[in-house]
């Protein structure tokens, strides 16, 4: 296959983990007999040293031509870069919600696996999780209560602030039908998740999601509350498949599903639109504190990597075979300083991408 990736280097750790999952892809290409072509863009700080703005039209373009594009960590400390010193719309974090609606990015895949390697960095007890847990997050990414009209007023004297959460019947539908075909390949259930007893928003939410599940006779529907849901993934994650939600919704469980895996620097996610075009990053930060030290663990992206493999590129068994990797390098015990041990060997961001993309 010939491929053309965007690679969004990004801000912080970015540049550095975004080299190992290049150096992986690589590596599927020697052994698969693939040709990636590689094109940079900017997004985010990069962007605004180079142009002053967080995304320009150009990256934009450039992303539409390619069949996927890898992104590393985007932004950087709030409290001492420079680029939060400018109006909201210029940050860095401006330029990833504008490049999602720009591609029509509605769908955002997050994965939160527990390797049984690293049950003693997981925060929840060994009963609760005594099989460990691979669940995935669809959180719908271009609508809801980030999108709505806002604004802030003053009425009766009072500064008083409104943002609004508005959903369709179509965009409920397709980010459903998303989460229904993700479940049919994995364990056939999907748990839907809203606020249909308060909302209005949740109630069309549910009613939608029930109508597309009758299409889906082999998958198991079950809905939940969200503040009940936030519950049970900490009383049980074992008990989710493919957990399907709204934009803010999932922007908050997804963070929480994050953090009973052990360490976000293993969480990989993906942003698609209505093709096969997606967008591909590590869930966590870009950590400029640790950036050119060494200490950034490339997993995330490695496996953001294989998301694109597997949902951009249609090529399945390249995917099995980089997660099969991050497996084995867990078994034999490599680990970044985050997810360090005892008993374990210690190795740095490159190596630990060397070792990866060894046993692809």
């Amino acid at each position: 296959m010939d491929a053309k990736i965007g690679l969004i280097r990004g801000d912080g750790i970015g540049p550095e983990i975004v080299t190992e999952a290049k150096k992986v892809l690589d590596r599927v290409c020697a052994k698969y007999g693939h040709t990636f072509h590689y094109e940079e863009l900017l997004l985010g700080g990069a962007s605004i040293d180079a142009y002053g703005v967080p995304l320009t039209d150009e990256t934009i373009e450039a992303a539409k031509t390619c069949d996927a594009v890898l992104m590393g960590s985007i932004g950087g400390d709030a409290k001492t870069s420079p680029w939060y010193k400018l109006e909201p719309s210029k940050r860095p974090e401006a330029g990833l919600l504008g490049i999602r609606k720009a591609l029509g990015l509605f769908a955002n895949l997050r994965p939160a696996k527990l390797y049984m390697e690293l049950r003693d960095a997981c925060p929840l007890h060994d009963r609760v999780i005594p099989n460990g847990f691979d669940l995935i997050i669809v959180r719908e990414l271009t609508g809801g209560l980030y999108f709505g009209e806002r604004k802030t007023f003053t009425e009766n004297g009072k500064v008083t602030a409104i943002d609004t959460l508005k959903y369709n019947e179509d965009e409920i539908r397709r980010i459903a039908i998303r989460a229904f075909d993700i479940a049919e390949k994995r364990r056939k259930k999907v748990t839907s998740v809203d606020k249909a007893n308060v909302l209005d928003s949740s109630r069309l939410w549910r009613k939608i999601v029930e109508e597309v599940s009758h299409d889906y006779p082999d998958v198991t529907l079950e809905n939940m509350l969200v503040d009940n849901c936030a519950m049970q993934l900490v009383k049980d994650p074992g008990q989710f498949d493919v957990v399907l939600t709204e934009n803010m919704f999932g922007d908050i469980l997804s963070d929480e599903a994050s953090m009973i895996t052990g360490s976000i620097g293993m969480l990989s996610s993906a942003s698609l639109n209505e093709t096969k075009f997606g967008l591909y990053e590590p869930s966590g930060g870009s950590a400029p504190d640790i950036a050119g030290t060494g200490k950034a663990n490339p997993i995330a992206t490695i496996l953001s990597a294989a998301m694109m493999l597997r949902f951009s590129l249609d090529l399945e068994k390249e995917a099995d075979a980089v997660e099969a990797a991050v497996q084995q390098v867990m078994t034999e015990g490599y680990r970044t300083f985050d997810i360090m041990s005892d008993g374990c060997n210690k190795v740095s961001t490159s190596e630990m991408g060397d070792a990866i993309a060894e046993r692809v």
